[in-house]
């Protein structure tokens, strides 16, 4: 099958953009399948980045460009057998035999209109990547949909640990809407050092970040409030580099969505959760928000912990440092848990979406 995929998103690096390639990957084994956008290089960057085989997907002119045209749209889309597209709401008229939609996120607009009812007529389904954004999206989009959980590089289970606390994810500032420290992490570093000052010793708090430029100034602030305290960032990391973190990590954090009004703003929750996969899947216990799709990795007490409050993930943490054998418990199982969710199961749900 000729198959083609858009992302408009494609230069953000971010984990929407590596299950799309991935998706691309999978697909591109036994189909001729292209991507469309217009620099290559943010492809390269994407490749750089995330460990990725798409030595056999092409890059095409990107027809979902705006100066591309309406008319020549439809007639480079009528080559194609499917086309999947990730979705920001709005409704793609194309004229390939099926058309997917892919949605990462609760959508707080769908484009609704008369033309959009044709639109949709067309669409052969949406699969979402969690249950949690299916939730908030399957009844206001009327199309037969699934879940298809992201692909997570998961790696090799090690029993020799040290004494790490680790969080893994991109520094953002703000939100689209202005909220601050979108991912909570100024937040989770407030949280050990109080715990620090509390009398917990002998751990250390890592925080391994990727960052933009015009984010900088705003890190050094939260990283030189860590001075004197056992916390230590690393920026940026190749997969190899995160890989090592991931073996070493006793406990994961993950803190995206704290204090915010998630039914309002059910998009400042973390719509999945692959970095605490991948933690899991190393034998890093998850001690992780209880909201969005966190809850659909960890199971309360089985395979790690869910937190309400900063003093209940602080008492969770504690609890697991001081109880060696509950760690290791939590962690074999952990470890187990995070293997439904590798990227070969991925790919065979992937591939009978579109047949």
């Amino acid at each position: 099958m000729k198959i083609g995929i858009f992302d408009p998103y494609l230069d953000d690096l971010g984990g929407g953009e590596k299950y799309m390639m991935t998706l691309a990957e999978c697909l591109s084994k036994e189909n001729d399948v292209s991507v469309f956008w217009d620099r290559e290089e943010d492809v390269r960057e994407l490749l750089n980045r995330f460990t990725l085989n798409l030595s056999k997907v092409k890059i095409t002119k990107n027809i979902f460009a705006r100066d591309f045209g309406f008319f020549n749209k439809l007639f480079e889309s009528r080559k194609y057998d499917v086309i999947i597209v990730l979705s920001d709401g709005s409704i793609p008229f194309l004229l390939s035999k099926k058309i997917f939609l892919h949605v990462q996120q609760p959508l707080e607009n769908i484009e609704k209109n008369i033309k959009s009812r044709f639109k949709f007529s067309r669409i052969s389904g949406v699969f979402y990547n969690s249950e949690y954004t299916k939730s908030f999206n399957s009844a206001k989009l009327h199309i037969k949909s699934t879940v298809i959980y992201p692909p997570v590089n998961l790696y090799p289970y090690n029993k020799k640990k040290s004494n790490i606390i680790l969080h893994v994810g991109r520094f953002r500032v703000k939100n689209v809407k202005g909220v601050d420290d979108y991912k909570k992490q100024a937040v989770m570093v407030k949280v050990f050092k109080e715990m620090v000052d509390s009398g917990f010793k002998n751990w250390e708090l890592i925080m391994a970040v990727s960052i933009r430029e015009k984010e900088l100034a705003k890190f050094e602030e939260m990283k030189n409030s860590v001075k004197g305290y056992p916390v230590r960032f690393i920026i940026n990391s190749s997969n190899d580099a995160l890989e090592k973190v991931y073996s070493k990590a006793k406990i994961y954090w993950h803190a995206s969505g704290f204090g915010e009004d998630l039914e309002a703003n059910p998009e400042y929750a973390e719509h999945f959760g692959i970095s605490t996969v991948e933690a899991m899947s190393a034998g890093a216990v998850p001690v992780v928000i209880n909201a969005g799709g966190q809850r659909e990795i960890v199971k309360d007490g089985e395979t790690g912990f869910l937190w309400k409050t900063l003093d209940d993930l602080k008492t969770k943490t504690l609890r697991l440092a001081g109880d060696k054998k509950l760690l290791e418990t939590l962690s074999e199982r952990a470890s187990g848990y995070a293997e439904k969710f590798g990227k070969d199961k991925f790919c065979k749900e992937v591939n009978g979406l579109i047949q």
